[in-house]
């Protein structure tokens, strides 16, 4: 069966290093880093003392107060990253079929610190079930895909992915093909995470897989750096608007690039540790590129994982020189959670926008961070360090991997 071509035609994102697109690229091209230490909350008997949080955030600025009593934060920024990338497809004014157009949304945690607080606040009264009748509505991951489809009266097909660290990337991919197979024209898809707080900071702390150099945050972010001691956690989120492509030709839409390739798999290894040799994420690779029935040797930028952690970091660059052979010291590789910290379910929209701008511009933004290369590292590999790099981009391919070994790979294609 021949499949339909989808494309992207909007975008929009909220995070640490910009409110919209525009500020987040201007961000990613200069290689500013979104880390810093945490004041909005007492860090005082946490490990870890920082995070990248959105920067000046006040919820009024986009919702009612009485709205936004009713929206946990990683709604919050699904809905503002979803704004912009329906206003900047033109949707609304296009006059779509809303009854083909969907949502789908990834969030590894969903409403964390709504839960939280909810519990730690009932731990103080008489033992009495006094909740917020919003409780429910907070907590659950899918409440970010309802209340887009319900801004916007979308009334396709609506869900939500949750694969930890690879949710938002599993979203893109299945709003991929819903519209290969004919059930929507249009998906607004992404994702989106706020656990930067006190029990997520906690919990990540407890399984020894946060950076904990509270000295200097803004270099905890060190992928690829022989003295990387874990992630940092960020939060905000990232929309895309996908579209089957005559749909887009049809009503004049603009056209940023073409998903021509979707690999997933899972390493079948362990909870927590990849494959240390990177079969998982070789096989996405390899599952991606033959969907696209694209050669190794035609992708030029691979926005990779890239958490900052021991193992993780040589896994994927494994997987990577496995898939790509002598290819791979021609392409350009870069993190861009050196800059963005790790934004877990939103980690995969956002670093999809980051190949992006490789792809729209040519801009290749950098890893940031790295003293000393890992000496486990071929250091002919390109890992784009400190300053972006410039050349044109055919083809980027773009990598999340999760919890419970679940990879995923996407490939866009120049247009």
């Amino acid at each position: 069966m021949e499949q339909k071509r989808v494309v992207i035609t909007g975008i929009g994102t909220i995070n640490p290093l910009g409110h919209n697109a525009e500020e987040y690229f201007a961000a990613l091209e200069a290689g500013v880093c979104g880390v810093q230490t945490i004041t909005s909350f007492d860090t005082s008997k946490n490990k870890t003392k920082f995070g990248a949080q959105v920067k000046n955030y006040n919820p009024e600025d986009y919702f009612d107060r009485k709205e936004a009593r009713k929206l946990d934060l990683f709604t919050q920024y699904a809905i503002i990253s979803a704004d912009e990338a329906v206003a900047d497809a033109g949707l609304e004014e296009s006059g779509v079929n809303k009854d083909r157009v969907g949502v789908i949304w990834g969030s590894g945690i969903g409403g964390i610190n709504t839960t939280f607080s909810e519990i730690m606040a009932h731990s103080e009264g008489d033992g009495t079930p006094r909740f917020t009748p919003f409780l429910v509505l907070k907590m659950l991951p899918n409440m970010a895909a309802g209340h887009i489809s319900l801004k916007h009266g979308f009334r396709g097909p609506g869900l939500c992915t949750a694969s930890a660290c690879a949710s938002s990337t599993h979203a893109i991919i299945s709003a991929v093909d819903q519209i290969r197979l004919g059930r929507a024209d249009v998906v607004v898809t992404g994702g989106s995470e706020s656990a930067v707080s006190f029990i997520g900071l906690g919990a990540f702390n407890a399984m020894m897989a946060l950076s904990t150099r509270n000295d200097s945050p803004e270099t905890a972010s060190r992928p690829y750096d022989k003295n990387r001691d874990g992630f940092v956690m960020g939060e905000g989120g990232a929309a895309l608007v996908v579209e089957e492509y005559e749909h887009a030709v049809a009503r004049g839409a603009k056209i940023y690039a073409e998903i021509v390739g979707c690999g997933t798999s899972c390493d079948a290894h362990h909870v927590t540790a990849p494959d240390p040799e990177g079969a998982g994420a070789k096989l996405a690779m390899e599952n991606a590129l033959k969907e696209g029935d694209i050669k190794p040797e035609e992708i030029d930028y691979i926005n990779t994982h890239g958490t900052s952690t021991p193992l993780g970091d040589l896994a994927e660059l494994k997987g990577i020189m496995s898939v790509f052979g002598d290819h791979a010291y021609e392409l350009n590789i870069s993190a861009t959670k050196s800059m963005t910290g790790h934004l877990l379910g939103g980690a995969g929209a956002v670093e999809m926008l980051a190949a992006l701008l490789a792809v729209t511009k040519g801009v290749i933004p950098p890893t940031i961070n790295v003293e000393e290369l890992d000496p486990a590292i071929d250091p002919k590999l390109n890992l784009t360090l400190d300053k972006a790099q410039y050349r044109e981009v055919r083809y980027a391919l773009s990598n999340t991997f999760g919890f419970g070994g679940q990879n995923s790979t996407i490939i866009i294609k120049k247009l």
